[in-house]
Parts: C-alpha cells; sequence; structure tokens
C-alpha cells in the first residue's frame, strides 16, 4: 500500500487537526493486525480523532478561560498520539516515511496550539 505523505498544509488549524487525523487512519492501514497493531490502531485512532474534536469544542468556548482548558486538551492528544507514533517507531513498526511525517505535524501542531493558548492569556 503506497501513502502519499502531504506537502502542502492547509492554513485552517482545524483543517489540519481533521487532516492529521485521517492520515492517522492511513497509518492504521499499514500496520499488521497482531495483538500490537491492533492495540496501537485503537490508540491512535482515539488520541488522533480527540485533538480534532477538542479544538472544535474550543471553538464554541464561551470564556477564554473555557478556550484555553479545551485547546490543552487538543495538545494532550496530540502528545499521547505522539508517544504511541515514537513506541512504534523504537519496535520499527509501521510505515516508516508516514511515522516520521506524522511526528513532525504533531510537533508543528502542538506549537500552534501553544501560541493560540499564550495569545489568548495575553488578552
Amino acid at each position: 500500500m503506497k501513502i502519499k505523505i502531504r506537502k502542502e498544509k492547509p492554513f485552517n488549524y482545524e483543517e489540519r487537526l481533521v487532516l492529521f487525523a485521517a492520515d492517522c487512519i492511513a497509518f492504521i492501514k499499514t500496520l499488521d493486525r497482531d495483538e500490537v497493531g491492533i492495540y496501537y490502531s485503537d490508540q491512535i485512532l482515539r488520541s488522533s480523532g480527540s485533538s480534532a474534536l477538542h479544538y472544535g469544542e474550543a471553538q464554541g468556548a464561551n470564556t477564554s478561560k473555557d478556550f484555553i482548558h479545551k485547546v490543552s486538551g487538543t495538545i494532550k492528544e496530540l502528545k499521547e498520539t505522539r508517544v504511541s507514533l515514537k513506541i512504534l517507531e523504537k519496535a520499527q513498526y509501521g510505515a516508516t516515511d508516514l511515522r516520521a511525517y506524522l511526528i513532525g505535524e504533531i510537533g508543528e501542531l502542538v506549537s500552534i496550539g501553544n501560541s493560540m493558548i499564550l495569545n489568548k492569556k495575553k488578552k
């Protein structure tokens, strides 16, 4: 299965989180259906999707404090996904190129989320 790695990234954070979750699904499809593959597939599927869902909730936040809390949830889920991917990296498990891309994308998405929190705190 040939996976196409995205070169252009949307400016919109929500869209980028949605594409990230979709890319995680593509990665999951490269994993074997053994005990390890099933466990990490479920873990990555939940945490990557939750990162986008948390941001969706943040957009409807009524207060700055609530917005910060929900974007923090987005960051937490992204970091959880990163740890799962790093474990698979150490085990040399799954599509190497896509896994490396996802780990890099998480770094960028976490930085963007942290910037949003800092900007909201300044107001």
